[in-house]
């Protein structure tokens, strides 16, 4: 399979191509029309938000999706601190959470003066999960179909965040995606509710939620709320190392980036190997890889994992889907699968505690599959 000789996107890479001079169609920047209007939506509406004055239909001023990792914990203190907006941290409390997020939550709850509202529904999200892990795509692809079960996870409690919005009448709900994801990111919600139930309506049909997303898609206009993405307004200002420099000077966040991932992560893996021959993160490594190639000296990383510009990255996928293919079929031995995966994610520059942290998460990956009703073959 070529690669490409700039990032190390595959060609088989849904979406993407990898031409006759070995540059693959990312690098060529051929997504940049779509990129260039989604980045302007997102400065535009930002500014709105953050000029703003209170809410004049309610108590809050916003509402910010809050999971407990490093990017909804710096903006929500930013957002309540420094801006002193009225803000409603919304965490959906998922089923796949993994501790270290649900101990950040209980951290920032403790010190940041927001007010903390938690939604659950395990069925429908379980569901929801199911469907997209068990659907055979259809191929060549389209651009992020690797991510599609975890986009359709997200989606799900997006859904849940706008319903709350509408029903409260707060007028902005902060996205807290990296500069990296507003191509993954859908900023309308009419356009949201209207894919999700095409995709979804009969995993979450009879229930509440169907007759919610009914009402939302004949909202007037002036009743939707409307989505924020800060981080992709403040392009040139995000900075993970320094975020979490900053957030752990406060005692505000205990953990690496890679202990807050869900438990679906080593699952969200499998797929992307199984489907598209790409480890889950390739996008996000690649982004990287692009920009030390345009400028080595103010390259850096863009999303919670880093990708160390000395990394093999061909390498480090060959050897995570081999590992994980044996885990997925139940063979090999667990004690030399956990210290192959240790030594991965210490070559991403992880700490061993997060490390160890994370290959127990993959080894266990059956376990989370059976649950749940994930069919691995």
């Amino acid at each position: 399979m070529p690669y490409c000789s700039i990032c190390s996107v595959g060609d088989a890479h849904p979406g993407v191509t990898v031409g006759a001079d070995g540059v693959c169609s990312l690098c060529r920047l051929e997504v940049s029309g779509e990129l260039l209007r989604n980045v302007h939506y997102a400065r535009l509406t930002y500014e709105t938000f953050r000029d703003s004055g209170p809410n004049a239909d309610g108590e809050y001023d916003c509402l910010l999706m809050f999971s407990g990792g490093k990017d909804s914990t710096y903006l929500l203190d930013y957002f309540v601190n420094d801006c002193h907006k009225r803000v409603v941290a919304y965490t959906f409390a998922i089923p796949f959470e993994s501790d270290a997020a649900a101990a950040n939550i209980r951290l920032a709850q403790s010190k940041i003066p927001a007010t903390f509202v938690t939604d659950q529904d395990d069925d429908h999200i379980k569901a929801v999960v199911r469907s997209a892990f068990n659907r055979a795509p259809a191929k060549p692809g389209n651009y992020l179909d690797e991510k599609f079960p975890c986009l359709s996870c997200r989606t799900f409690f997006v859904i849940r965040a706008i319903l709350y919005a509408y029903e409260h009448r707060i007028p902005y709900i902060i996205f807290c995606a990296d500069p990296q994801q507003i191509l993954t990111m859908q900023s309308d919600v009419r356009e949201i509710a209207r894919g999700f139930y095409g995709s979804f309506a009969r995993d979450v049909a009879g229930g509440e939620v169907e007759h919610a997303l009914e009402e939302l898609l004949f909202a007037p206009d002036d009743r939707l709320p409307k989505i924020v993405f800060p981080f992709v307004a403040m392009r040139g200002e995000y900075d993970p190392d320094r975020m979490i420099a900053e957030l752990k000077a406060k005692e505000l966040y205990e953990s690496s980036p890679l202990e807050t991932h869900c438990t679906l992560f080593p699952l969200l893996n499998h797929y992307s190997f199984r489907h598209w021959n790409c480890m889950f993160y390739k996008l996000n490594a690649s982004s990287f890889l692009r920009a030390a190639y345009k400028n080595k000296d103010l390259a850096r990383p863009s999303y919670s994992l880093k990708f160390p510009r000395a990394t093999n990255l061909v390498d480090v996928e060959r050897r995570f889907k081999a590992i994980l293919s044996e885990i997925a079929a139940g063979s090999g031995d667990p004690a030399q699968q956990e210290e192959a995966l240790i030594s991965i994610f210490m070559e991403l520059e992880t700490g061993e505690d997060a490390a160890r942290s994370a290959a127990r998460s993959c080894l266990a990956m059956r376990d989370v599959a059976a649950d749940l009703g994930i069919e691995l073959a």
